[in-house]
């Protein structure tokens, strides 16, 4: 498996993707993921307005990288909205995915915390369109931005140390979430920096998010979110 990995890796570390957004721009697009962190804080965690934060969120990023891809066809490709890596992007996560819910059922067997319920299906069908959104801005942007500045150029373990630091953190004040996302986090930043495809990332990320509330954190996202309107 190791030997695959690596052969993987190197693969598509050979692919070199142009990005011609100025350190200007990429630092600027780090300040808004910044801001965006903040705003989790302040509207969701003080305010208690999630779906709302949510939805203005996924709206907002979603028109940041419209007008971005309407001025270079290719950056999605760099971004990596891509599909002609996603098997072997999949194929290499996998086992990580599957050894993770494996591991979410032991937790929650122990802790007495598994309350698997129809709620989840809904959250299986949303939450990695939420996923993608968070991957793209954490590992993608972040990231990938930090990886890419012509003026600062740091260490990739740094980079993902950084990164997972910042997604762990915007988890507060959950410490399952927080160590759950810390580790997400450093396993993403060393595949996207070897292999972009926020496709996988957002979708397993959805996937195993969906699973760690209802085996590990014993939260309901579908009752936060959703019934409070109902």
């Amino acid at each position: 498996m190791k030997n695959s990995l690596t052969k993987y890796l190197i693969q598509f570390s050979n692919l070199k993707l142009t990005r011609p957004a100025s350190d200007k721009v990429k630092i600027l697009e780090i300040v808004a993921i910044v801001l965006t962190g903040i705003g989790k804080f302040i509207f969701m965690d003080y305010l208690n307005w999630r779906l709302p934060f949510v939805i203005i969120a996924v709206l907002f990023w979603s028109g940041y990288v419209l007008y971005r891809f309407k001025k270079n066809r290719s950056v999605l490709k760099d971004w990596g909205f891509r599909l002609d890596n996603f098997k072997l992007v999949l194929k290499i996560t996998l086992p990580f995915a599957i050894a993770s819910i494996g591991l979410f059922f032991i937790i929650g067997y122990l802790q007495g915390t598994i309350n698997l319920t129809w709620h989840i299906f809904p959250l299986l069908i949303t939450y990695p369109i939420w996923g993608s959104i968070q991957q793209f801005l954490t590992i993608g942007l972040l990231a990938g931005n930090l990886n890419e500045l012509k003026r600062l150029k740091l260490n990739k373990k740094l980079i993902i140390l950084l990164t997972a630091v910042f997604f762990s953190i915007v988890h507060y004040p959950s410490i399952w979430l927080m160590i759950g996302t810390f580790i997400l986090a450093l396993f993403y930043g060393y595949i996207y920096l070897k292999a972009k495809n926020i496709y996988v990332l957002g979708l397993l990320h959805g996937w195993l998010g969906a699973l760690f509330y209802y085996t590990v954190v014993n939260q309901d996202p579908f009752v936060d979110v959703f019934m409070k309107y109902f």
